[in-house]
């Protein structure tokens, strides 16, 4: 079956369109069968070879929704402009049904966010602890604590205090002033 439709010529955000005829099933961009005029949507500009486009509708050839708004503009076509394909019930419907998801979505948010502030504690408020039971709090502090026997407290208690006053030794050169230890 044979349409016509437009094909874009233009550049980069500049659009120009061909209005061509060729195979419905073929790729916009591929090859056409003749050039029936352009159209510049920027200028609102347009050209059009009225006896060959009359002919190919009299062969039977069908234009998209735009060629043929743009043929009912231009007094080619006798009738009421078609309704583009993507203002559609169906799609508008959909587009509908998302909007209200998403408005859906937003307000569970919101309600979520809520209610987690409202759970936490105000600034300046300590939360409350969780209480432990006293024999769960006795058996950490056995695992935690090691056995220390007198001798190893004996041994270990002078090396403390030398470390003790190595420490207070190395402090003394910092500030200049001599302190005597013990």
């Amino acid at each position: 079956m044979l349409s016509i439709r437009f094909t874009r010529i233009g550049r980069k955000k500049i659009p120009f369109y061909r209005i061509v005829i060729m195979d419905k099933r073929r790729d916009p961009w591929g090859k056409y069968i003749e050039k029936l005029g352009f159209y510049n949507p920027r200028t609102k500009e347009t050209q059009l070879n009225k006896e060959r486009i009359s002919y190919w509708l009299s062969q039977g050839a069908q234009c998209s929704a735009t060629v043929h708004n743009l043929f009912v503009k231009n007094e080619l076509i006798k009738g009421k402009k078609a309704k583009s394909v993507e203002i559609t019930k169906k799609r508008s419907e959909k587009i509908n049904k998302a909007k209200e998801d998403k408005k859906a979505k937003e307000e569970a948010k919101k309600a979520e966010l809520e209610k987690s502030v409202e759970t936490s504690a105000p600034v300046g408020e300590v939360k409350e602890e969780v209480s432990v039971p006293e024999e769960n709090k006795t058996e950490e502090v056995k695992e935690e604590t090691p056995v220390v026997t007198e001798e190893a407290k004996t041994e270990e208690a002078p090396a403390v205090e030398e470390t003790k006053t190595e420490e207070v030794s190395a402090e003394t050169p910092s500030t200049g002033e001599e302190v005597k230890t013990e």
